[in-house]
């Protein structure tokens, strides 16, 4: 079954293109190396740019766990978290109830 997962955070105003350059890098990873991660988004607060949300959807509960215990999160976490203002990334689970995903050709 399918697991559906935001993280949301804010960071530093001079840490921004920092945290972006690490987005960019880790998701990367996740591409190439997690076929059980079926999505992964990052997106940034259009009116603040310090906030960001990450939208994931994993197989099942095993490829969450092998994302979540990765040395690549690890090593994203070490980047982003001396730049987090007010609290910690905020990880919230879901169910889909409804949606439209792309069809692959």
């Amino acid at each position: 079954m399918a697991i559906y997962q935001t993280g949301a955070y804010r960071v530093k105003p001079a840490a921004v293109d920092k945290v972006k350059q690490a987005i960019q890098e880790f998701v990367a990873y996740v591409k190439a190396n997690e076929p059980g991660t079926e999505m992964y988004l990052a997106w940034q607060q259009e009116d603040d740019p310090t906030r960001f949300l990450h939208l994931f959807r994993f197989a099942d509960a095993a490829a969450a766990a092998r994302h979540g215990e990765s040395d690549a999160v690890r090593h994203f976490e070490s980047i982003y978290s001396p730049e987090l203002v007010g609290g910690d990334v905020v990880f919230t689970n879901y169910e889909m109830v409804a949606g439209k995903l792309p069809v692959p050709k």
